[in-house]
């Protein structure tokens, strides 16, 4: 099987699950207790802590654990509204967000909150212009997302936040960063970001698993309230064996980040460069060399993307329609649908995604299902 949907998921890499495995059989003490166990497990947490603290240069204190991105931009979005409405009910987003941030924003429109939600380019990028003009004396937040999704446009988070502090230094920014993290440098200083989330599943940790930053000072709400664990900020006895295994799985995620890139890239341009050379399609997104390398979305014009991701999948090969939270959907794909593409462009249009353990060889042998079904399906869909 070549697996080409690692936006949607990833395997747990093999050290990763050995050392949650430890965690779960051996080390499974409750980390609030005094007993030895539970500070020991403790002591695991920290470390965990502090290794995902230095990778992003922030404070071991500003880490938290999460059940995934989910919660964690759940948590930034509805805590800051919680937290700050009083200084302001107004929020700025964009179009393109993972339902994860959209779908809280519409939540808080209905609470009496407005949002403004940020256009976007034919490559996806909002306008920092547009940006600039939205933030006003009562914005509590901005919420962008890093990396896109279903395009691997990488949005200039730097600039963003520098923006938002230049025009509101009260204005709280908080950036989805689950294709980011791990795959892309990240400084929480440089990039004046406030409030971080990410997903240990998208970087070879397990599903249910995440960490949440969140910059000392603030005051935003915690969404689960109990026995105070995690500094009183997320109640519920902490799940050391998943947190172990964010940390760790971001440790090997950094370590040799460039050559990873190379690698990925290879397959990337492989894979698309095959694509451009089969009549009636497109590659959706920035250029090549501009977007994530992880990800690549094309349209082939004329067919259905589920009838072509079915046909591919016969072939051993898995990829997806878009994101895996709208792909069972009978919709356009709201992402491409804000970029500006017609119907007719959106209707084709397929996500290949990619990890460090995938190959060109497998581009390859890829683009060769794609050149047996694509005729096939175009012979027959007319």
């Amino acid at each position: 099987m070549i697996y080409f949907d690692n936006a949607a998921t990833t395997r747990t890499a093999p050290e990763v699950a050995e050392k949650m495995t430890e965690m779960l059989c051996e080390n499974y003490g409750n980390p609030a207790t005094v007993s030895a166990l539970g500070l020991k497990a403790a002591k695991e947490i920290r470390a965990a802590q502090e290794t995902l603290a230095k990778g992003i240069h922030a404070k071991a204190d500003e880490i938290y654990f999460t059940s995934g991105g989910t919660e964690g931009d759940n948590w930034a979005i509805r805590g800051t509204a919680m937290g700050y409405q009083r200084m302001g009910k107004h929020l700025i987003t964009t179009a393109v967000e993972h339902p994860a941030v959209k779908n809280p924003m519409k939540a808080l429109e209905e609470e009496g909150f407005e949002v403004t939600y940020l256009a976007v380019d034919r490559k996806g990028y909002i306008s920092l212009d547009e940006l600039a003009a939205a933030i006003r004396p009562d914005t509590i937040l901005v919420s962008t997302i890093f990396i896109n999704n279903e395009t691997g446009t990488i949005q200039d988070v730097a600039a963003i936040g520098a923006l938002v502090k230049e025009k509101n230094p009260n204005t709280i920014y908080h950036v989805d960063a689950v294709q980011a993290f791990g795959k892309y440098l990240i400084d929480v200083q440089k990039m004046k970001i406030d409030l971080l989330t990410m997903s240990g599943h998208k970087i070879h940790a397990p599903k249910g698993t995440g960490m949440f930053f969140m910059r000392d000072g603030l005051k935003v709400r915690p969404l689960i309230l109990g026995g105070g664990q995690q500094r009183g900020q997320r109640a519920g006895t902490e799940n050391g064996a998943g947190a172990v295994a964010v940390a760790l799985a971001a440790q090997m995620a950094w370590e040799n980040m460039e050559e990873h890139t190379a690698e990925i890239y290879a397959v990337k341009k492989t894979l698309a460069e095959g694509i451009l050379a089969m009549p009636e399609t497109q590659i959706n997104g920035d250029d090549l060399d501009k977007a994530s390398p992880y990800v690549l979305n094309a349209t082939f014009r004329g067919l259905r993307s589920e009838v072509l991701l079915h046909a591919l999948e016969s072939k051993g090969v898995v990829v997806s329609a878009g994101s895996a939270c709208d792909s069972r959907k009978k919709i356009g794909s709201p992402v491409l649908t804000a970029m500006g593409l017609p119907f007719s462009e959106i209707e084709g249009a397929v996500r290949f995604s990619f990890s460090r353990y995938n190959t060109v060889e497998e581009a390859k042998e890829c683009l060769a299902a794609l050149q047996e079904v694509v005729p096939f399906l175009r012979k027959y869909n007319r």
